[in-house]
């Protein structure tokens, strides 16, 4: 496929990974309301996340685990949908990059028209950077990557573990802004260890001049660093967040509160991937 941008174009996402390892958080936009979904991504924000992943919920979310499954239910009872999701992010006006995690199926249908163009559009209209699609195939995402491409916004391929030869070659091909990492085989979750399978996937990544962001597990400070010591440019962490949410809605504790424990987990995570970077060998001399 034949890229249509500017090859020399720098998105807001790829700037965010060029002063450092970037902290990339997910949350489902509207859990469990949508007030207070505002103030846990502020909260995010203010603890040191480089770009945000916002998951606009979808009823069938098949590469998600019970954690997430369980947010994007809270979600879709207190009424998220596409539209609002939108009013979400324009209200949000985040001052870094936004990155909408969905299923393909609100985006082609979304509009008069089929298809992915008018989403992407209103995407573009109120500051959404880019897109991560887990069940869009490489094969079916060309109309999505040509909408990107007319808008300005990246489209973020998920490599797995056992994703090699021409299908990476292919999923390069089509992404932008980062490679989403995946972890572990397997959907969302938080662990308490790091799968050897990451520094696998890092090294048959290494030609790849696109940031690579490692998630699907990552949980605490330390894990975070040893992602980025073991060659990533990111850590995306959605479960270890998604968790302080439910806790907080469960014992019914001031939004507040849950914000401020969420500020605190960002401000870890953050300082984790830092770290991490400081544990790199230094490169040998020629």
């Amino acid at each position: 496929m034949t890229r249509s941008t500017d090859t020399d174009r720098r998105s807001r996402i790829a700037e965010a990974f060029a002063d450092g390892p970037a902290f990339v958080p997910y949350l489902a936009a509207g859990d469990p309301t949508y007030e207070a979904s505002l103030e846990y991504t502020r909260a995010l924000i203010d603890g040191g996340a480089d770009v945000l992943e916002l998951g606009l919920p979808f009823s069938e979310p098949i590469a998600e685990g019970p954690t997430i499954q369980s947010a994007i239910v809270r979600s879709l009872q207190g009424g998220m949908t596409p539209r609002g999701y939108f009013e979400f992010v324009e209200e949000l006006d985040s001052p870094v990059p936004v990155v909408c995690m969905t299923y393909y199926n609100l985006i082609y249908q979304y509009g008069e028209e089929e298809g992915p163009e008018p989403f992407v559009r209103r995407a573009a209209e109120v500051g959404i950077d880019g897109f991560v699609v887990p069940d869009l195939p490489a094969e079916e995402a060309g109309p999505l990557r040509e909408a990107c491409d007319e808008y300005g916004l990246d489209l973020i391929s998920i490599v797995a573990p056992t994703t090699t030869g021409a299908r990476l070659e292919q999923l390069l091909e089509l992404c932008s802004g980062y490679v989403y990492v995946q972890a572990r085989l397997g959907v969302t979750g938080a662990r308490a260890d790091i799968s050897d399978q990451t520094a696998e996937s890092l090294a048959r990544l290494a030609d790849s001049p696109l940031p690579k962001a490692v998630g699907f597990g990552i949980s605490d400070g330390e894990q975070a660093a040893s992602v980025v010591e073991a060659g990533a440019d990111g850590v995306i962490v959605g479960s270890a967040l998604v968790d302080i949410v439910a806790e907080g809605h469960e014992a019914d504790d001031p939004v507040e509160e849950t914000a401020a424990r969420l500020r605190e987990k960002a401000r870890e995570l953050k300082e984790g991937a830092v770290a991490g970077a400081g544990r790199r060998p230094e490169p040998e001399r020629k």
